[in-house]
């Protein structure tokens, strides 16, 4: 029973092996990434299977609009992921209380303000992107039905990023698996038994959504003994709502620079037919699986970053950086030498069509290579986040996703037009995509070794 508690309570990372403790912290977040994975991969698989290529078309088309619109809450939990981590390693009660306090309190105005406007804006936004007739339908449906039940969302994600920022990364997981579960029986049943098809896997997710959300409250509220919830701590005071804006702002805009990039190649991938759409969708599920390490180390990396940095152990937060960056490449390089390996048979999951799995397969080995490359970005933009300069990840994502993604992909589209061909080839998407992966992880190695970041913890 004593071990168990263990398990759950929150761990302090200014102590012990570095490696030890990310590896440790990394793992609950690598499973929690694959069930998070999960939602969206059994959606696709439900819909592609029980309606068709074109409904799971319609699924990931609606995915870029659906993330746009998500950036606020982006910006509130990675702000207070980080202020948490800082306060915590500093061991400030009160200032750790007022800022989980003013992230519930922000969370819930944001997510009025996204229901309301995300419902208004999706028609209008999938016919500017000059979605097929064939879809927008069931697009505006899947997104209306999300945006009605953002709240859960929003909450699971931020309330479980500030338990991770308190070094509890099994809880967050734990409720997680609860949901996926209800996900995968909600999804089948909606939609295999109901036959409620689209807005069937849209209403299952928001529903599980929930559910973690309101396990994330009830153990958070159980944890009297670092932080106080009481009434008067949900005000958001201003220098607390200051600091989450301005240290999740960066990122939140990250995230709608980033989406934004993709709404706009979404557009050009929708002018390659339903075919390419589909195989985009198929492909972006499995990336999500590829994806993850990267992800989960990067999230390990700021919760480890930001307890040292409150602590002021700044030579243990470096040898932590190389040690996690390491683990994180060879991580990364074993699941991409996996999908090489078996990644037609993945893609098979997802539809039955042959020309379409040969597609998505063609497509996914353009890709693996920067899965490595995006390893190093994760872990070190991680780092950076978590010692408070938010503003450096921010920068460089504008300028690989802006600067090179965009361009580079409408530019080999343009180049490559022929008769046969009127679009351009549509390797292009994914071009673009390989190349300013690269070249961000280098531009983050460097902007991580001059080492700016020191200087920016909120203490």
């Amino acid at each position: 029973m004593a071990s168990l508690k263990k398990l759950f309570a929150p761990v302090d990372m200014t102590v012990g092996k570095p490696w030890k403790n990310i590896a440790l912290f990394t793992i609950p977040m690598i499973i929690g990434n694959i069930a998070q994975q999960l939602y969206n991969t059994v959606d696709s698989i439900v819909v592609g299977k029980f309606v068709g290529d074109n409904a799971l078309a319609a699924v990931g088309s609606a995915s870029p609009i659906f993330n746009l619109l998500l950036v606020l809450f982006i910006g509130i939990s990675v702000g207070t992921s980080v202020m948490v981590s800082q306060y915590f390693g500093a061991r400030d009660r009160e200032q750790l209380s007022r800022t989980i306090g003013c992230c519930v309190t922000l969370t819930a105005a944001a997510s009025v303000f996204i229901m309301i406007v995300g419902s208004l804006v999706v028609r209008p936004l999938l016919e500017l992107l000059h979605t097929p007739a064939s879809i927008i339908d069931w697009c505006a449906s899947y997104l209306t039905v999300l945006f009605y039940g953002i709240a859960g969302v929003a909450y699971y994600n931020i309330l479980g990023g500030v338990l991770r920022g308190l070094g509890d990364s099994v809880s967050a997981l734990v409720y997680l698996l609860v949901a996926t579960v209800i996900n995968i029986v909600l999804d089948v049943w909606f939609v295999a038994g109901l036959g409620l098809g689209v807005f069937g896997v849209a209403l299952a997710t928001a529903i599980a959504q929930a559910v973690s959300a309101i396990l994330c409250f009830w153990k958070l509220a159980r944890m009297s003994e670092l932080f106080d919830m009481k009434p008067r701590y949900l005000k958001a005071h201003k220098d607390n709502a200051l600091n989450i804006i301005r240290l999740g702002l960066p990122s939140g805009l990250t995230q709608a620079i980033f989406s934004l990039a993709m709404i706009m190649v979404q557009s050009l991938t929708n002018s390659f037919g339903e075919m390419l759409i589909a195989a985009n969708v198929i492909i972006m599920r499995v990336d999500g699986f590829a994806m993850m390490p990267n992800f989960s180390f990067g999230t390990t990396m700021t919760t480890y970053a930001g307890q040292n940095v409150g602590a002021k152990q700044y030579d243990r937060v470096e040898q932590g950086a190389k040690q996690g960056t390491l683990m994180a490449m060879g991580v990364s390089a074993s699941i991409t030498a996996l999908i090489l390996i078996f990644g037609r048979y993945l893609m098979g999951i997802f539809t039955s069509t042959t020309e379409l799995v040969d597609l998505s397969f063609y497509m996914m080995r353009i890709l693996a290579v920067g899965y490595i490359a995006m390893a190093v970005t994760q872990s070190l933009s991680g780092v950076m986040r978590g010692a408070g300069d938010t503003m450096t990840p921010m920068w460089i994502s504008l300028f690989t996703t802006v600067v090179v993604r965009v361009p580079v992909a409408y530019g080999i589209s343009w180049l490559t037009r022929t008769p046969e061909l009127p679009n351009g080839r549509s390797e292009c998407v994914f071009i673009s995509l390989l190349l300013s992966w690269t070249l961000g992880a280098v531009m983050t190695a460097v902007c991580y070794k001059r080492g700016r970041w020191k200087k920016k913890a909120i203490q």
